[in-house]
Formats: structure tokens, C-alpha cells, sequence
């Protein structure tokens, strides 16, 4: 199966919107494309689902080991034509100076991907040829196939970069110029785009994105890339690493195994919040969680006034409640189940954006509450700079509904919002570090209630999906405490 990566030297250049370009023009030839994003992001999956109708799955390299990496790519691009990846920030920025974990580069190491560097060329000329054969030469067992340049300024400008190109790099297909549009610009916030759900594409732009990439690049060479030179096997796992015991990510990265599903136990709902304000979530998560023995049932807090019928857990994934805050306040049904749910030992997981829906509310701009669930008695409030973004791992101090004590997992944390402080009656579950250096104990239990602001992949510790679907079993045999 055909495999691309769309990386740059540098977040800005362009990446984002000519991957939309290219998964809009293959599609638009009848072409089947499975959307991928390297590392943690969960904004870029949202545009790539809009453009393709596939969700996009996250790959991270730090946060998982290579086998789960491999098979989550082996089960979610099976069946099309060709898989388009998405890089982060530079092709080879990861978790620090000195290693690829993380980045880019590791991902199209480990799927044996080429690799399309998309270079702004604004302000560049000959320096753009001598950027990419830097980029080229860094590590030789990243096949940098082909170059893009972004934001061309002229028929000139183009002549002069063809020309120091061949003549720099002629090992490395220029694959397109594309000219500056101011059209083609997507709406940011933070540190990235709004989400697709708040800036829904236009079918319209949409048409004239791909329009742009046909008329500019060679999508005849790009689907070629693949098979000029032999790519690495990737072990075809359709079963992920599932592990049955207290598994750490500081062991070495082991090959996933196949697990033995039980299939005598019928599946338990779980419900799990999707809408605007709920949006972000690994989909490996949900993925794993069905393998588990799960029947996934969505759900809307913007818009429904009860939970799914018969469920016997919740999952509350991030997103941007503060922008929606005063309506999912005026959600009381829904809240006041909610509240009667975790009073009643249900097993309800959130992170980040749901864990901020569980507290006293949310304070706006004009510093008027909206208040939400209020499991933990704490108030959220907006900043105007970032409270918090990196890779996070962390160790459970007590079995809990993810987990037995001991279990270690990896996630992400991004957030431009902060708490009171947590009373100091609620108990923390989290040991949590960031390169090895340890930060606050996070991750607050309140009965078979676990929150946290992490953002946990249970692709580092798939054991935890089990733990999750076996504790909502076990409160619906009535025999959970």
C-alpha cells in the first residue's frame, strides 16, 4: 500500500494545508486515502477528516512503542489506496536535541515511508536548494524523496529554484511550486488552527485547494514515490499490543502480541462525549477500548439532555469546553445524570476538556461563572498565555479504573486554562514527570471518577483499555465498589 509523509523544516511552512491540498486531489482522482498525523495533535486529524471522511490516526514514536506504532498503522490504513502523513512541527523535532523520539523522522523510519518536505520558499532562492540538501543528508536512513516549494512569488522565482535545486540536490524530485494565496489560509488560535468543527472547510475551498495542488504539483510523481525504491515491510498486527500485565514504557519497546479476546462476555456501553466542544481523542483509544469488549454509544452535552440508555461507564474526552460553556451550563438534565452517575460508582474516565466539564465551572471572560457538573469543587479560569504543553508520563499510585498500582503510561498536555487549587481531600493518583523530571501529582479520584488535564494514549499501556471496560463490567454485575 502506498505511503507518503508531508513534513517541513519548520512549523509555518505550509505543511498543514498542502496535506489538505493532496488528500483533497487524490480523493478527488477516486483514489481511497487514509489520513494519519504524526505526534499528539489533535486539530490537523480534525481538517484531515473533513477532507478524506476517514478519521486521521494519531502516530507519536515517544509516547508509543514501535510494534503498536507499525500495527496501528497496518489496521487503520488497510483497504486504501494510499496513506498520507502528516508530520510535526520540523522533520526531525521530537522530544529534545539529541534523538529522533517523537519526531517526523522516526515515523517515516518506522513505516518506511518517503518522505515530501514542503519548504517555504518566501524570501529564498538558492539558500531553499541548500536548506533541502541539509535536510537530505541529516540522516540517511530518512529517504527525503521530494520537495515542495510554498509560496513562490513569480514565474522567475520558480526558475531560480528548479535550477538550484537540480543543480544541489538532483537526487531530490521537485515535485511542485506552489504560488502564494492568501485564499488558502486556514484561521489559527493557540498554537494551532481553530478545529474543524468551529471553522467548518467550505466545499468550496475545499475544490479550490485541490484545484491549486493539481494545477501545480505532480501528482503522477508524488504516487510514484512509493515504489521507486523497496520500502520496508510493515508486520501486518490487526490486533494491537495488548499486554496483561503492569506494563512501563521505560522497558524496551517490545513487538505488540495478539491478544486472546474474550469472546463469551457480551459487549458493556460506555458512553463517550463527541461533539463541538468535545472533540479531541486519540482514535486508538476508542479503538482499543472496542477490542476490550466495549460498545462505544455517543453522546452530546451540548445537545442531549440524557445519557446513552444502559451504559455502564463514561469517557469524557478534551476539546474546548470554555468556548462552550454557558450552553453545556445550561445542560442541567444532563448534568444533574452525570453527577448521579459518579455518586453511584460508575467508572467515568475524562481528560483535559472533560475533566474541566467535571469541576465548579467555568469563568469568562467578564469573570461570570458558568457552572458545570462540579464533581471536583474547583473553578476553571482562561489565560491569555499558556499554562501548560508537552509530553507527559505517568505512574498510578493505586489501582484505579485504568489501571493496577504500578502501571505507567504516556500522554500529552496542552492547555491555556488553570484551576484553583484541588482541595486537599481529593485524591491524586498520578506520580507525573516530563523528561524525567518529576512535576505535581495530578490525576483526582472521587469514587470510580478519574480526571486529569493529561491527555493518557493507552497505545503506551494497552492494559489500560482492558482495566477500563472491566471495571464498567463489573459495575454492571453489580460488584464494583
Amino acid at each position: 500500500m502506498k505511503r507518503i509523509v508531508i513534513a517541513a523544516p519548520h512549523s509555518g511552512s505550509g505543511k498543514t494545508t498542502l496535506t489538505l491540498g493532496i488528500m483533497a486531489a487524490l480523493k478527488s482522482r477516486g483514489l481511497s486515502v487514509a489520513p494519519f498525523k504524526v505526534g499528539p495533535d489533535f486539530i490537523d486529524p480534525g481538517y484531515h477528516r473533513v477532507v478524506t471522511g476517514t478519521p486521521s490516526v494519531n502516530l507519536d514514536g515517544w509516547i508509543c512503542a514501535p510494534g503498536f506504532v507499525r500495527a496501528s498503522f497496518a489496521h487503520h490504513a488497510a483497504g486504501a489506496d494510499i496513506a498520507v502523513i502528516e508530520g510535526v512541527m520540523g522533520l526531525f523535532d521530537g522530544i529534545d536535541g539529541v534523538s529522533e523520539a517523537g519526531s517526523t523522522a522516526e515515523i517515516a523510519k518506522l513505516l518506511g515511508a518517503p518522505v515530501i518536505l514542503v519548504v517555504d520558499a518566501r524570501s529564498q532562492a538558492r539558500s531553499a536548494a541548500a536548506l533541502v540538501h541539509g535536510f537530505a543528508s541529516f540522516d540517511p536512513g530518512v529517504r527525503l524523496a521530494g520537495v515542495i516549494f510554498n509560496n513562490v512569488a513569480s514565474p522567475n522565482h520558480e526558475r531560480v529554484l528548479r535550477e538550484a535545486l537540480a543543480a544541489g540536490c538532483p537526487k531530490v524530485a521537485l515535485l511542485g511550486c506552489v504560488p502564494r494565496d492568501a485564499a488558502l489560509a486556514i484561521p489559527s488560535r493557540h498554537l494551532g488552527l481553530l478545529t474543524a468543527e468551529e471553522n467548518p472547510l467550505s466545499e468550496g475551498f475545499v475544490e479550490h485547494l485541490a484545484r491549486v495542488i493539481d494545477r501545480h504539483l505532480d501528482l503522477a510523481a508524488i504516487l510514484d514515490l512509493d515504489e521507486s525504491e523497496q520500502v520496508h515491510q510493515v508486520h501486518q498486527v490487526h490486533k494491537v499490543h495488548k499486554v496483561h500485565k503492569v506494563h512501563s514504557v521505560h522497558e524496551p519497546k517490545a513487538e505488540p502480541t495478539v491478544p486472546v479476546p474474550d469472546s463469551a462476555a457480551p459487549p458493556v456501553k460506555i458512553a463517550v462525549a463527541r461533539d463541538a466542544a468535545f472533540c479531541f481523542v486519540y482514535q486508538d483509544n476508542l479503538r482499543l477500548l472496542r477490542e476490550s469488549g466495549a460498545e462505544l454509544c455517543c453522546f452530546s452535552p451540548l445537545q442531549d439532555q440524557a445519557l446513552p440508555a444502559g451504559i455502564s461507564g463514561v469517557y469524557l474526552p478534551g476539546g474546548y469546553p470554555e468556548l462552550f460553556a454557558e450552553k453545556l451550563a445550561g445542560n442541567h438534565r444532563l448534568k444533574e445524570e452525570i453527577r448521579g452517575v459518579v455518586e453511584a460508582g460508575m467508572p467515568v474516565y475524562a481528560e483535559c476538556g472533560g475533566f474541566i466539564y467535571l469541576t465548579g465551572g467555568v469563568a469568562s471572560d467578564q469573570d461570570v461563572a458558568h457552572p458545570l457538573v462540579g464533581i471536583f469543587p474547583v473553578r476553571t479560569r482562561m489565560l491569555p498565555r499558556r499554562k501548560a504543553l508537552g509530553y507527559r508520563e505517568v505512574e498510578l499510585l493505586a489501582e484505579s479504573v485504568i489501571g493496577a498500582k504500578g502501571t505507567i503510561a504516556r500522554g500529552h498536555e496542552f492547555h491555556y486554562s488553570e484551576m484553583e487549587e484541588m482541595p486537599a481531600g481529593i485524591e491524586r493518583l498520578y506520580a507525573v514527570s516530563r523528561k524525567g523530571v518529576a512535576l505535581e501529582p495530578e490525576g483526582y479520584r472521587y469514587k470510580n471518577c478519574l480526571a486529569s488535564y493529561i491527555h493518557l494514549h493507552f497505545g503506551s499501556s494497552p492494559a489500560m483499555a482492558d482495566s477500563f471496560v472491566g471495571h464498567c463490567r463489573a459495575y454492571r454485575k453489580g460488584s464494583l465498589t
